[in-house]
């Protein structure tokens, strides 16, 4: 009796003392971005609420600056052996990350090694495809995309007896509109943002042509820039054409035109579909919105657009628990409730179609007319070795050479061909550069 009555006592103080032990510390991962403002409390918002739902992990997102910033700080933190397990990289950068083999992670072989339930075939194509290898392998993690669309001011529109219900579909529809807003007291007709984004990769991949040989570099290094083609030098110089009567007027590199369409200098704006909840917020007139023009007289067009934006990847060396927490963290992402809020919040598109659906089912789109139309344009044909993105190395500094050779085209200094041709010129010499120096070569 009293031994059984002791079992009883030495039970009970080890329950107690279990109940008394404090509870297993969360692992920290931290996660590098270059989100500020409202993208920027809309990511903590992510993070806080994979942390709340579930124990064993914390995301830990820290702003490091800009795009390049926070690549380059995460370089030094490598090299220091100080680096975050996730750091957010812009598009233009995949290249110069899938090339750092060694310091990558990539995320098919990380969901697998983990366990994670992951299938390829639920992202949309347009997306994955950016961000995979030759095999079709997925080496990071979509985040947030965008891609061009276009935006028109409808009142303007009805005061110049327009539509207000038909933005213009190709660039001789667009370019009609935009001399009648002219005629009618317009600053200018239409401009646009990011021209190499916009006028050379999305334009190249709309009308189903290479920006690139190698299947624009996704197979191999030893690819040559193609963009002095007769399709594209007929654009440019259209565009220099109108710029001599401000149908079309060029406002400069990066989103420097999209305040102009806001305040309704300009009556058309081409830009990134993630600033649509901006512009809505800092416009006082009605907005209507339509896909990227294109060329009629080009057979098969429009294709498909590419995208734009950054992924996640993931960078070895991290202490061997944190990696289950971000397989289970891009698991988390990819569920279609989580997805569709960040693609509502955000503007950015889904990366599932699941998400999709789920956000129309939800009555989204009716909701918000032109919120739908990055994912239609996206998503108009499966993507093509033309169309799926682009893959070449130094590809900042190459869009930086072909920006200062639209800039001498629009200003009349040089022909489109000679600007092109300059461009070819220049970007080839970035691309040895690159090849020379890959550990792949």
């Amino acid at each position: 009796m009293r031994s059984a009555l002791r079992l009883l006592q030495l039970v009970a103080v080890f329950a107690a003392l279990s109940l008394a032990a404090p509870a297993r510390a969360a692992t920290d991962i931290a996660l590098w971005h270059a989100m500020s403002g409202e993208l920027g409390r809309q990511l903590d918002k992510l993070a806080a609420d994979f942390n709340g739902s579930q124990s064993d992990y914390r995301i830990v997102p820290a702003y490091k600056g800009n795009y390049t910033e926070t690549v380059t700080a995460a370089i030094f933190a490598f090299r220091s052996r100080s680096q975050p397990a996730i750091v957010q990289v812009n598009e233009v950068a995949t290249a110069t990350m899938t090339a750092a083999r060694g310091a990558i992670y990539p995320v098919f072989n990380l969901m697998r090694d983990q366990g994670e339930p992951f299938s390829l075939a639920d992202y949309l194509p347009a997306v994955s495809g950016y961000y995979s290898d030759a095999a079709g392998n997925l080496l990071s993690f979509p985040f947030n995309s965008s891609t061009p669309i276009l935006y028109y001011n409808k009142t303007m529109f009805r005061d110049a007896g327009l539509d207000p219900e038909a933005p213009p579909r190709t660039w001789p529809e667009l370019g009609a509109a935009a001399k009648r807003l002219r005629d009618r007291g317009a600053l200018c007709g239409f401009t646009t943002s990011w021209p190499s984004w916009i006028h050379v990769e999305n334009f190249s991949a709309f009308h189903n042509l290479p920006v690139a040989s190698r299947a624009n570099g996704f197979a191999g290094l030893d690819a040559e820039l193609t963009i002095n083609n007769p399709l594209l030098v007929k654009h440019v110089a259209q565009l220099a054409e109108w710029q001599k009567t401000k149908v079309f007027d060029y406002s400069g590199r990066g989103q420097a035109a999209e305040p102009r369409f806001q305040n309704g200098e300009c009556g058309i704006f081409i830009g990134s579909s993630a600033t649509r909840a901006d512009i809505k917020a800092n416009t006082k007139f009605e907005i209507g919105y339509g896909m990227m023009p294109y060329w009629p007289d080009v057979k098969d067009a429009p294709q498909n657009s590419i995208i734009g934006g950054a992924t996640l990847w993931v960078l070895r060396d991290r202490p061997r628990a944190e990696y289950k927490g971000v397989a289970r963290f891009f698991a988390y992402l990819s569920q279609p409730g989580v997805q569709a809020a960040w693609h509502q919040n955000t503007g950015y598109l889904p990366i599932t179609r699941a998400a999709f659906e789920l956000t129309r089912s939800q009555g989204f789109y009716e909701r918000n007319p032109g919120s739908a139309i990055s994912f239609e344009e996206t998503t108009l044909h499966p993507p093509t070795e033309n169309s799926k993105g682009v893959r070449l190395g130094s590809f900042v500094l190459i869009r930086g050479a072909i920006e200062d050779e639209l800039e001498q085209a629009f200003a009349g200094h040089k022909s489109a061909k000679a600007a092109l041709d300059s461009a070819v010129e220049r970007g080839n010499k970035l691309l040895r550069q690159f090849e020379r120096a890959s550990p792949d070569r």
